[in-house]
């Protein structure tokens, strides 16, 4: 049976019971050697456990130590580390079901966006949710203590800044298993080179601790080789070694705050993939493919394409009223939609001709405005590294300077020996001079150079290409630096935003009436976000293109529907908690793909709730079923009764006590011999 050596390792487990390790460095006499094995072992059987090694394959991460690692999603990722005398700030991810490793790009993100840690050794990381957390370690002869977080999902890094009342947990309740009264100490003497055999436990179910902590208890200093565990919803920090090589036994909790993941991208991704509610169509290059599109969000991102579209909707002005009839009569039976329904897909789609572009490159630029990125082909496989240069063309002639630096930096990620003269020919003909500049820099390193000029497809190149890489070989120029700011382009919730505060209003195709007062939106967008409008514009869309907007019985304040457009435009969650009363049950109304904007909204009233609108907020939470607001309101009730009871519930035909906060309802609290339901409500409880 073969065993794994020796090391200071780290080691994840699956959830098929695995263990899986990955061995850093062999340790024994004589011995000093990093190692990028991996290693596997059963738990669920322990007659039959033996360990295996894992035929690993892929981007392997170097030979390491000193790293942490940590499974989210049924994959384990791997976070810097001391390779040799290098230390890096890679990201590695490994699948466990193909057992294929993938070192995590950083060359895809935008420069402007939150860049990942430092490089480091000796720190945590764990997984929460889709999240990974990681604290600590030591890094370029610093001991930071930022907390830095990765969203697995979106490919993004964020340094969380903790609440302003975190706590230092004490360790008094921490226990030898074989003697409860003791705790891990260490003394002065303990200090040195020595191991220790012993284990401690932690009883979880009595954290209760002798003294209570202040409100304003310090942060975790910076420190590495600690420990650390997610246990239900917070993570635990213990020991680790701290400024002038301390010893602690400090505990540390932090709790997590978790909420449902914005879904803006993926819902408007979604309305990309299906083409519901399309009402353009792209006419490209020679020969003449079609793409459709939505009018509300292609011109919300792209100004050359918004330009476009308003001279394709001037042509169409001037056609006649009956070859317009005609054209959505046969786009309807085209479509199989029956006569007597009133669509607005019997319209017909405004045609817009784009001859400088192609089919394909162009579904890649769609799906950047639908979702502000792109998915990317396989890296460095050459037929996808010219469609992306195709793409990164049309950005250019499109002027969008986010998707420029996404295709720019893919690229240049992606070229390697086997395809750099292609990429760089391609660059010349289509005169992308930054891209060719790169390639030409790569060709000419000292390692490269030989390599390159004994290829075939060197020998086809160009005579005026290989006579600019021969004179770049002879005499390098001279390098500058450019002190100005990188155009980054604007993202997908800036343009959004825009959109809705008046940009988009010469393209609004649907009136929302609040109480009577309108409210021009755009179909697409409320039906990418919203199932409730999706459904109303598929199957019984108003003839008069206007829309009652009411959240159950209760019609929402004017402001209250702004945040709502808000939330639903760009998804915007931040607002007054007079807001959050009638946008609580908004989510379950209107169908929102997930429960984000509830949770906010219920934070948002637990933490502004006081004594003066407790009574206010309570009435509210009992007309829109919101059981755990009322739950909360109603212990507020009883812990201060004394206080509360001078606040009588006001009958609607009299005025608010003086000094009384006035959450703005539309109906407001009634007295209990209109409504006797809250008091009722109060007492049962």
């Amino acid at each position: 049976m073969l065993l794994p050596f020796s090391s200071p390792n780290y080691a994840g487990s699956n959830k098929n019971g695995e263990k899986m390790t990955t061995s850093t460095e062999k340790t024994g006499p004589g011995l000093r050697e990093r190692l990028n094995d991996m290693w596997t072992i059963g738990l669920q059987d322990r007659e039959l456990t033996c360990w295996e090694e894992i035929e690993q394959s892929g981007e392997i991460p170097p030979s390491c130590c000193n790293f942490p690692v940590a499974v989210c999603k049924d994959k384990m990722f791997v976070f810097s580390g001391q390779s040799g005398a290098k230390i890096t700030n890679n990201l590695f991810q490994f699948e466990f079901k193909e057992k294929i490793w993938t070192r995590i790009p950083t060359e895809h993100l935008l420069r402007g966006s939150p860049p990942p840690p430092q490089r480091r050794y000796g720190h945590t990381m764990v997984a929460f949710d889709r999240h990974l957390y990681v604290f600590g370690g030591a890094a370029d002869n610093t001991l930071p203590n930022e907390l830095h977080c990765y969203d697995v999902d979106s490919q993004t890094w964020e340094v969380i800044q903790p609440s302003p009342d975190s706590e230092v947990a004490h360790p008094e309740v921490a226990e030898r298993v074989a003697a409860p009264e003791e705790a891990p100490s260490f003394s002065s003497e303990e200090r040195g080179l020595k191991k220790s055999r012993d284990v401690f436990g932690l009883d979880f179910g009595v954290t209760t601790v002798k003294q209570q902590p202040t409100a304003d208890s310090e942060l975790p200093s910076g420190r590495l080789f600690h420990a650390a565990a997610v246990i239900s919803d917070a993570m635990y920090i213990f020991g680790g070694t701290v400024d002038n090589n301390i010893r602690s036994g400090e505990m540390y909790r932090f709790q997590f705050s978790c909420y449902p993941k914005c879904t803006l991208h993926e819902d408007y991704g979604r309305l990309w993939e299906n083409r519901q509610f399309s009402d353009l169509e792209f006419v490209l290059g020679e020969k003449e493919d079609r793409v459709r599109g939505h009018a509300a969000i292609v011109t919300a991102r792209c100004k050359w394409l918004r330009k476009k579209i308003i001279q394709a909707r001037e042509r169409l002005k001037q056609k006649s009223k009956q070859e317009i009839e005609e054209e959505g009569q046969a786009l309807s039976q085209k479509e199989g939609i029956c006569g007597n329904v009133k669509l607005c897909c019997l319209q017909p789609l405004l045609e817009v001709t784009i001859r400088e572009a192609e089919a394909q490159p162009f579904e890649v630029l769609m799906q950047f405005l639908y979702t502000d990125k792109i998915k990317y082909p396989r890296k460095g496989h050459v037929q996808d590294v010219l469609l992306i240069m195709d793409v990164y063309k049309l950005a250019l002639n499109f002027k969008l300077s986010r998707l420029e630096q996404l295709c720019l930096q893919y690229i240049e990620a992606s070229v390697d020996l086997q395809n750099v003269l292609i990429v760089c020919e391609n660059a010349n003909k289509l005169q992308l001079d930054q891209l060719k500049e790169h390639c030409l820099n790569f060709v000419v390193k000292e390692s490269h150079f030989n390599q390159v000029i004994m290829m075939k497809e060197f020998e086809h190149l160009s005579s005026s290409l290989i006579v600019e890489i021969v004179r770049r070989k002879q005499q390098p120029p001279v390098r500058t630096h450019s002190d100005q700011p990188l155009d980054i382009g604007t993202s997908l919730i800036q343009d959004m935003k825009a959109y809705l505060e008046g940009a988009g209003i010469e393209f609004c195709d649907i009136i929302l009436l609040l109480d009577g007062h309108p409210r021009p939106a755009h179909k697409a967008i409320l039906a990418a976000r919203s199932s409730y409008f999706e459904a109303m514009f598929r199957s019984f869309m108003p003839e008069d293109g206007q829309v009652n907007i009411s959240i159950g019985e209760m019609v929402p304040s004017k402001q209250a529907f702004e945040s709502m457009l808000r939330y639903i435009y760009y998804g915007e969650v931040n607002m007054p908690p007079e807001d959050s009363l009638y946008l609580f049950a908004a989510p379950y109304y209107y169908g929102f793909y997930n429960n984000r904007l509830q949770a906010y909204c219920k934070q948002n009233l637990e933490m502004n709730v006081t004594v003066e609108n407790v009574l206010q907020i309570l009435e509210a939470a009992d007309k829109t079923q919101a059981l755990d607001m009322k739950k909360h309101c109603l212990h507020i009730i009883v812990h201060q009764f004394t206080k509360e009871y001078c606040y009588p519930i006001h009958c609607p035909n009299e005025e608010p006590p003086r000094g009384r906060a006035d959450l703005g309802l539309k109906r407001s609290p009634s007295c209990q011999t209109c409504d006797p339901s809250v008091s009722r409500s109060f007492l049962t409880s």
